[in-house]
């Protein structure tokens, strides 16, 4: 930890990067599984999506992860691990398309809350850096989530 920072604090907000680590984890996977199983009229337009968006969370992963080592703390070790922590649910089954979009949007949604608890919590630390990297990530969210709405729309 850094000096002059408050351990409480601190505590707080590298619980709150590891719940997003899980959180990212089977969201990456979830997503990995839909451009596997997607299937329909849709196909390659949502295959390329899912592809880019586990992409994206792939990273989002190592920076995370990344966040809480550069705190002192550890990442959590293990998807059994992660699956304890994390809020989105695994995917049984393979959806249709217009559902796979509606969870998607819906478990970034999720993400995003969580984001902004752990950006409260770092803004309260004193954490630039966690805030910058939660920003970046929240603002991605926004925006993905605003173009699959108007996805839905259409389809």
């Amino acid at each position: 930890m850094s000096e002059g920072s408050n351990p409480e604090i601190d505590a707080k907000i590298i619980s709150g990067l590891n719940s997003l680590l899980a959180d990212a984890a089977v969201f990456r996977y979830k997503l990995q599984n839909y451009h596997w199983n997607v299937r329909g009229r849709q196909f390659f337009e949502l295959h390329a999506q899912f592809e880019e968006l586990y992409t994206a969370w792939t990273t989002h992963l190592d920076d995370i992860a990344e966040r809480v080592r550069a705190k002192e703390a550890a990442p959590l070790p293990t998807l059994a691990r992660c699956l304890e922590h994390t809020r989105i649910a695994e995917e049984e089954g393979t959806p249709d398309e217009k559902r796979m979009v509606e969870n998607v949007v819906a478990d970034l949604l999720s993400i995003h809350r969580e984001v902004r608890e752990v950006i409260e919590d770092a803004e309260d630390g004193g954490d630039r850096t966690t805030v910058n990297l939660l920003d970046d990530i929240g603002d991605e969210i926004e925006k993905k989530v605003w173009m699959l709405r108007a996805w839905h729309q259409g389809a």
